[in-house]
């Protein structure tokens, strides 16, 4: 399978992180199983129809083009088909800031994006089918978003924006006793109205950050014992750092590195 990145021009990197492209190397088609990690990030995908679908584990089919929001929980997505996959990992806060929507209501779940589009964007899913490249299908893609963003200009929490940008910075670490006085909030207020632009809790946020650094060192192999990425990560021990990353990949870390393989980051298929 080849996959590659591609880094947004400037005027979209508010709102997304890149653009992913993963496309079979074969001719044959076939069913492959996805497993999404935690990330932090919301995102969009789009399947070029006539090549294969998505499904989730409930046999559902997924639109040609959706939108997911934060994923907090071990999942499995299938595809039928030959892959020919356009994906754009968001930003946190870009449900809101992009959409304008309450970012709780995608947590754990996905739509067709045309049901959170504005009407002069719906077109967008019909000028993909017929874009003649990929990089035509990006350029498509990030004209709407931008076209979006600019709708929904006053739609940008600060406060949660503040909150997210210092425990991005700290990467999970951070005291939310301080970060609470700093804004001036109760805990409950800044909790809700990260909800609302992020899609999870402030906590929760910091917990994937952290497992996500934890998951990079052993991406990586740069350790000798499971303990060396518990305790440089902020787990209290190893057996805290299995338990949470069993929370958000289904699997211990021995088992992660046995079962799957990574050929696109946080999209790992099972073996």
């Amino acid at each position: 399978m080849d996959y590659r990145i591609i880094l947004p021009p400037d005027n979209l990197r508010p709102f997304v992180k890149y653009f992913w492209v993963l496309e079979s190397n074969t001719t044959t088609a076939s069913t492959i199983t996805f497993s999404p990690l935690a990330d932090g990030c919301p995102g969009i995908m789009f399947q070029q129809p006539d090549k294969g679908s998505f499904y989730l584990e409930e046999n559902k089919q997924l639109p040609g083009i959706f939108v997911y929001g934060q994923t907090v929980q071990p999942t499995k997505m299938y595809l039928n088909g030959k892959l020919h996959t356009v994906g754009i990992c968001l930003q946190p806060n870009a449900l809101q800031r992009v959409f304008g929507i309450d970012a709780h209501e995608l947590t754990g779940s996905c739509v067709d994006l045309g049901l959170v589009q504005h009407k002069k964007e719906k077109h967008l899913q019909e000028q993909l089918m017929y874009a003649a490249s990929i990089e035509e299908q990006i350029n498509l893609i990030a004209a709407s978003l931008l076209n979006a963003a600019e709708r929904n200009h006053e739609r940008h929490d600060t406060v949660s924006g503040f909150a997210l940008t210092e425990i991005l910075q700290g990467k999970g670490e951070v005291s939310f006793a301080v970060l609470q006085k700093q804004l001036q909030l109760s805990e409950r207020t800044l909790e809700r109205r990260f909800k609302q632009s992020i899609g999870i809790s402030a906590k929760l946020f910091s917990r994937i950050c952290r497992f996500q650094e934890a998951l990079t060192q052993l991406r990586k192999n740069n350790y000798q014992k499971l303990s060396d990425i518990a305790y440089e990560n902020g787990y209290a021990d190893q057996s805290h750092f299995i338990r949470s990353f069993k929370e958000f990949t289904g699997v211990s870390p021995f088992d992660y590195r046995k079962q799957l393989s990574e050929i696109a980051e946080n999209f790992p298929v099972i073996k």
